[in-house]
């Protein structure tokens, strides 16, 4: 059994594309680092439209300082956010290019899996008929998982965890267990895919607060509704 955060990026800020590049490296030490505190095997770089490799030196049975890294991308589709994870990501698409078909059909191709990223903040990608792997728990607004379940149990799709994390602290507040006999890309996505996953939520006073704070900045952008509204639930405006 293996936990693995399957939604995290390197960087706490977009565009500024050249600084943002030199940033990467060090953001990866830093986001692996703090996985590996966490108690984490592995972590999911899955990054806005694009993909870097990074050679840690580190694996999930390692002793070192680092959790092993697993390929991925967050692909912002004309309906929303698509995780692609898995062996060989693309390493960079076009925002708003690829429809959710699209980019499910992209990371088949490749290999990966492709799975519905917090179906409940500025997404309609659940509504779409797509072939998708999974569907995610989102580390930043919990509190819809009960609507998440619902979905995944009407799709018959596994779900799986990931934090959403922009900050290296943020890490790990949501993840995966994988059963599995070793850590690979592969393997990963031959877990989700036969549903041996398992979304896990750390619900700790650090974590509560942070969402609350996330839920007031997202709220402020008409990204969500109130959960308790379950027949009509908040969607906001697709990623353009």
């Amino acid at each position: 059994m293996y936990a693995v955060d399957l939604h995290a990026h390197t960087r706490f800020f977009h565009g500024h594309g050249r600084v943002a590049e030199h940033y990467d490296p060090l953001g990866v030490r830093l986001l692996a680092g703090a996985a590996r505190m966490r108690g984490l095997d592995g972590v999911a770089l899955t990054n806005h439209d694009y993909y870097r490799s990074f050679d840690l030196g580190d694996g999930p049975d390692s002793t070192g300082p680092f959790a092993a890294t697993i390929p991925g991308i967050e692909v912002t589709t004309t309906h929303g956010h698509v995780l692609v994870v898995g062996p060989d990501p693309p390493t960079r698409t076009e925002p708003g290019d690829l429809s959710p078909e699209e980019a499910v059909e992209l990371a088949h191709d490749r290999g990966c899996a492709a799975i519905v990223a917090h179906p409940y903040r500025n997404s309609t990608v659940r509504e779409v008929e797509a072939d998708f792997d999974a569907i995610e728990v989102n580390g930043k607004h919990p509190r819809t998982e009960e609507w998440v379940r619902e979905l995944a149990d009407r799709h018959d799709l596994p779900l799986v965890g990931g934090s959403d994390a922009h900050y290296p602290v943020e890490v790990g507040r949501a993840y995966t267990e994988i059963e599995a006999d070793e850590l690979t890309p592969e393997s990963v996505v031959a877990a989700i895919r036969e549903g041996r996953v398992r979304p896990r939520v750390h619900r700790g006073p650090f974590n509560r607060a942070l969402r609350t704070l996330y839920r007031r900045v997202h709220e402020e952008k008409g990204g969500l509704q109130n959960p308790e509204w379950l027949e009509t639930p908040g969607v906001g405006e697709p990623p353009k």
